[in-house]
C-alpha cells in the first residue's frame, strides 16, 4: 500500500487559499462578502436582512449566490438559527479584514482644521493688489501656520494645475478648460482707462485723444487677449502702444509721471489708481467685459483643504470685485451700479 506523504497535502489554512484561486475573482460581487459578514454576524437571514436594511428574500438570494461561487453551503439552518461551516469560519477570518481595509481605504477624508494646518497652498493670480491682501490676510487670521505660496499664472498652467503644482488657478477671457477640471464662474472684469489726473486728455477725452497718445500695456501671455485689442479692430479708433511690460505692478508708477493711458480691468488698478493720483475714464469704444473664472484639477475637488481654499479665494475675490468697482465710481463721479 502506497504511502502519502503528508508534506504534500495542503494544510488547513491553506485549503481556503487554494480554493479561492480556483474562483474566477472578477465574477466575485463585493456585496456577497458583506452580506456573508452580516449573516455571520447575526445567525439569521431576518438579522442580517434587519441591519443591512434589506429584505429577508435580498439577503436569501445572496447567499445562494456565494454558495454557488464558493462551491460550499457556508450556512445551514439548525434549529431555527443558521450554523456556519467549517469553511465558512475560516473564511469569515480572511475575509473580514478585508472588508475593513476596504472601509478604511473608502473613508471620507476627515475634516480640514485650519487653525492646526501647516500645508503650502499654490495660488496662480495675476491679479494681486487688494485682492491678494484679502486672501493673504483671511488666511493669516484663519490658518496661521499655513503658507501661500502666490504665482503669476505660468504658461503651461492647466499642466501645473492636473500636475497639482497649483491648487487654484484664475483665468480670464475665452479660453477652453481641458476635461479634467472644475470650475466656477465669477463677476467679470471691466476695463477702464487710467491717466494721472493732471493728463491733458481729462478734458477732451475722446477718440482723438485716445489715439493721439501713448498707451501702456502689459503682456500676460498670448493666450488671453485684451478686449481693447478687439475694439482697436473694430471701431476704427486703433490706439498706439507705445509702452509693453511684464508686471501689472509697473503701470501706476509709469502713469504718475507720463502721458501714458492703460486701459485695464479696475479689480487691478483701482487701489494703485487711489495710491498714485490716477483718474479713471471710460474707454474709447464698447469694450467688452472680460470672463472671469477659476479652476482646479477635478482630482482635488472634494479634497477638504482644497475646498475650503478655493472658497476663501473666490469670496475674496467677490468683495475685492465690489470695492474695485467703488472706489472707481467715486472717483469718476459715477454712482456705483447696483
Amino acid at each position: 500500500m502506497t504511502k502519502v506523504s503528508t508534506e504534500t497535502q495542503p494544510k488547513p489554512n491553506e485549503t481556503i487559499s487554494v480554493i479561492m484561486k480556483e474562483i474566477q475573482l472578477y465574477r466575485i460581487d463585493l456585496n456577497l462578502l458583506v452580506v456573508f459578514e452580516a449573516l455571520m454576524l447575526e445567525g439569521s437571514v431576518a438579522g442580517a436582512a434587519s441591519k443591512l436594511n434589506k429584505t429577508p428574500s435580498a439577503v436569501s438570494h445572496a447567499l445562494a449566490r456565494l454558495r454557488e461561487q464558493v462551491g460550499d453551503p457556508l450556512m445551514v439552518k439548525v434549529g431555527g438559527r443558521m450554523q456556519a461551516s467549517p469553511f465558512a469560519l475560516q473564511l469569515i477570518e480572511d475575509v473580514r479584514p478585508v472588508l475593513m481595509s476596504i472601509k478604511r481605504v473608502l473613508k471620507l477624508p476627515e475634516p480640514f482644521d485650519p487653525a492646526s494646518s501647516t500645508r503650502v497652498f499654490r495660488v496662480a493670480c495675476p491679479i494681486t493688489a487688494k485682492f491678494q491682501t484679502h486672501v493673504l490676510d483671511a488666511v493669516h487670521n484663519i490658518a496661521p501656520d499655513t503658507r501661500i505660496e502666490w504665482l503669476s499664472a505660468p504658461r503651461e498652467v492647466h499642466a501645473a494645475v492636473s500636475e497639482g503644482m497649483i491648487d487654484i488657478a484664475h483665468m480670464g477671457g475665452e479660453r477652453h478648460l481641458p476635461d479634467g477640471f472644475e470650475e466656477a464662474e465669477l463677476p467679470p472684469m471691466e476695463f477702464v482707462s487710467f491717466v494721472r489726473d493732471t493728463h491733458p486728455c481729462i478734458e477732451n477725452w475722446g477718440p482723438d485723444a485716445w489715439t493721439r497718445y501713448p498707451h501702456v500695456k502689459v503682456a500676460i501671455g498670448d493666450e488671453v487677449r485684451s478686449p481693447v485689442e478687439e475694439v482697436d479692430k473694430t471701431d476704427g479708433t486703433q490706439r498706439h502702444v507705445g509702452a509693453l511690460i511684464a508686471e501689472f505692478a509697473g503701470v501706476a508708477p509709469l502713469l504718475s509721471s507720463s502721458d501714458y493711458i492703460a486701459t485695464l480691468p479696475q479689480e487691478i488698478m483701482a487701489w494703485d489708481m487711489e495710491q498714485y493720483g490716477l483718474q479713471p475714464l471710460p474707454p474709447i469704444g464698447q469694450t467688452p467685459k472680460l470672463r472671469a473664472r477659476f479652476h482646479w484639477s477635478a482630482r482635488t475637488a472634494n479634497d477638504p483643504a482644497c475646498v475650503w481654499l478655493r472658497e476663501l479665494v473666490m469670496a475674496a475675490y467677490r468683495d475685492a470685485h465690489s470695492e474695485a468697482a467703488a472706489l472707481v465710481a467715486a472717483r469718476s463721479g459715477q454712482e456705483t451700479a447696483t
